[in-house]
């Protein structure tokens, strides 16, 4: 029918006809204008949700500078208080004070995952899961590892509160590769990792690495490794960082003692955001620590990572941290030997270093805090570094910058940090609780250790291995989230998909012929 009509038009009207066909087949003006203006609108947050942000990453990075200054105030009034009042001896320490004061901690070891502060401060760890008692210091076997040991507790899917039954000495084959939602919990002993390839945080969220010694660690792999119940995969060869810490987030390192590593003691690399790293005793290393992938990895822009209450001890020479991209947070911690620098950064990392003591060598030239990584001086004028409250002994100086802000932070500025006058008394316990608090009378030239050595293998006084101890009340750990899907691509996507279907709708509602021309 349609075509029969048409046939019997006369050529100017089929002429007509040919170009309301190409009009149709244009976009309207109005729809290509709406499209440049959506466009135009939110490409920046586009460019922002693509390469600039994570998904776990703090949208307002100076409130928990805020928070995490006020839980130090609180502290410290609790300090004066308790002299005074004869109770509970605070420390000023606000991680410390959270659970120490009560005498039956041990009973309710899970409390501890409520003390954490700063950007790490939402790390469960196992908390709401059963308690997993390591019983065997051994490591023989990456794939199929055995019942008892930190490997075959580490890979579990489920959350665990992972203590251990006596001091030991664990020595690993492989890398030790973390699952979701685990807290290695060494209070109450005295616990060893060293060995090949350590501690791997991997793709993981909500771990908690509390009061163990890490040391010695050499690169390894090459070989299978379990990471879960259900997955063997194959691993090329590590850095042999202490930890390593590669696109994780909602991380806590606490009370830990690092030294003597191949690479880093600790990196965080890949997108890892979210991270305390608090208590800590550095001591005997290179390139202490790394936050950062490569100056080129804009997904490391949203890194965000508190140091807090760290010993910078003998034997460092730089990185306490080097930086890329990223908001860090520096507060209140000791820096008392460096032979390069102290703190380094490049592509532009905001800095905010506040209430903390650095002491320099007595070399003359190596008296600055600070240090630009491969960058001209006018490169980095506009970077945010910030020092405020801070300490400077022995001639140390910080070299501020950050005239000019950037769209992604706000400026590091301050908030009343806590005087570096009481940087003993926040960091005297800093490193491992319990025993040497650092790795000085631990290591043997053999790479052994020379403290609690024959006393990691501890057995069950029932002659069966009770592995899993007593069960929490209360909710159990939330599953990781997935990423979550971009909002304003979607909604793009959306606007998109209902203008070609109305489009093609209008087309074919105007001229019911056009398909036969």
């Amino acid at each position: 029918m349609c075509s029969k009509h048409f046939k019997e038009l006369d050529m100017s009207s089929q002429s007509l006809f040919y170009r309301a066909r190409m009009k149709l087949r244009m976009p309207p003006a109005t729809a290509i204008l709406l499209f440049i203006y959506l466009i135009v609108s939110f490409s920046h947050l586009v460019n922002a949700q693509l390469n600039l942000t994570l998904p776990n990453q703090h949208p307002y990075p100076e409130s928990v500078v805020h928070q995490l200054q006020r839980k130090v105030n609180e502290s410290r009034l609790l300090l004066q208080t308790t002299v005074r009042d004869n109770k509970c001896q605070s420390t000023g320490n606000p991680i410390d004070d959270c659970w120490q004061c009560d005498p039956n901690w041990a009973k309710d070891r899970q409390r501890l995952a409520d003390c954490s502060i700063g950007f790490g401060q939402g790390a469960m760890g196992g908390k709401g899961g059963q308690i997993y008692v390591v019983r065997d210091s051994s490591d023989r076997d990456t794939v199929n590892p055995t019942p008892g040991t930190l490997r075959h507790a580490v890979v579990q899917e489920e959350p665990l509160w992972i203590v251990f039954a006596a001091d030991m000495v664990i020595k690993l084959k492989h890398e030790l590769i973390i699952n979701n939602y685990k807290t290695i919990d060494g209070r109450g002993a005295n616990v060893h990792i060293t060995g090949n390839g350590c501690i791997t945080l991997q793709y993981v969220s909500n771990v908690i690495i509390h009061n163990v010694h890490i040391y010695n660690c050499v690169p390894s792999g090459n070989t299978n490794i379990r990471s879960s119940p259900t997955h063997v995969g194959w691993r090329g060869k590590s850095d042999g960082d202490g930890i390593s810490i590669f696109g994780s987030h909602n991380i806590w390192i606490d009370h830990c003692a690092l030294s003597h590593c191949t690479d880093g003691l600790i990196d965080a690399i890949m997108g890892s955001t979210a991270i305390t790293i608090s208590n800590n005793y550095f001591s005997h290393h290179d390139d202490v620590m790394l936050l950062g992938h490569d100056d080129k990895y804009l997904p490391d822009s949203g890194m965000q990572v508190t140091i807090a209450f760290n010993h910078f001890g003998e034997g460092l020479v730089q990185r306490m941290p080097r930086i890329r991209r990223g908001y860090v947070h520096v507060v209140n911690n000791d820096f008392t030997h460096w032979q390069m620098y102290a703190i380094g950064g490049s592509a532009n990392p905001t800095i905010n270093s506040q209430g903390n003591r650095y002491t320099a060598p007595d070399d003359p030239n190596l008296k600055e805090v600070t240090k630009r990584e491969d960058t001209d001086n006018g490169q980095w004028d506009e970077w945010n570094w910030r020092t405020d409250g801070d300490t400077m002994v022995n001639g140390a100086f910080f070299v501020p910058s950050g005239q000019g802000l950037t769209n992604q932070y706000t400026k590091a500025y301050s908030v009343d940090p806590k005087s570096a006058l009481l940087i003993n008394q926040l960091t005297a316990n800093a490193g491992v609780l319990g025993g040497s608090r650092d790795n000085s009378i631990s290591i043997s030239p053999q790479g052994g250790a020379t403290e609690g050595s024959g006393r990691g293998h501890a057995q069950s006084n029932s002659g069966s291995v009770d592995l899993f101890g007593m069960i929490f009340s209360g909710t159990g750990a939330q599953s990781a989230a997935p990423p979550t899907t971009t909002p304003i691509l979607l909604s793009f996507f959306i606007l998109l998909t209902l203008y070609i279907t109305i489009t093609n709708q209008d087309a074919q509602l105007s001229i019911p012929c056009l398909h036969l021309l």
